[in-house]
């Protein structure tokens, strides 16, 4: 079975920075902390754990894909290239035209036609209209 995507090395900007702490001079002297960060999803991994910037590398690699906004990004990603994806949008769609939105006029509230301005933002709201959710 083929997969559906794959991240690697290529798909990241890296930085590099001076190691902070306890190492000697060699951690304080060269740039082997490491900054990695994916691209398409901005997800982000740091490490200094070493002082061989290899390792951090791979480190910083490994934890930005252990990163929350990574994950995010894959599921959704999975979702897009599988076509998940649309079938909520399209569901999306259908719950949106579910909603009713009114303002305050005159002391009585009506459902916003076009034309209708709103001043005060206390003079509107919006309902979900869950007697059509069948």
């Amino acid at each position: 079975m083929e997969p559906l995507f794959s991240v690697t090395a290529r798909d990241c900007d890296w930085s590099y920075t001076k190691g902070t702490g306890a190492g000697g001079q060699k951690r304080n002297k060269t740039s082997s902390a490491v900054h990695c960060t994916h691209r398409p999803s901005g997800a982000h991994g740091y490490s200094e754990s070493s002082r061989s910037q290899l390792d951090n590398r791979r480190d910083a690699f490994r934890k930005m894909g252990e990163s929350d906004k990574f994950q995010t990004w894959a599921k959704m990603e999975m979702m897009r290239r599988t076509g998940e994806a649309l079938e909520i949008e399209r569901w999306l769609e259908q719950e949106i035209r579910k909603i009713k939105i009114e303002i305050k006029v005159d002391g009585r509230w009506c459902e916003v036609k076009a034309h209708m301005l709103v001043d005060d933002p206390d003079d509107f709201k919006i309902e979900y209209l869950a007697e059509l959710n069948t």
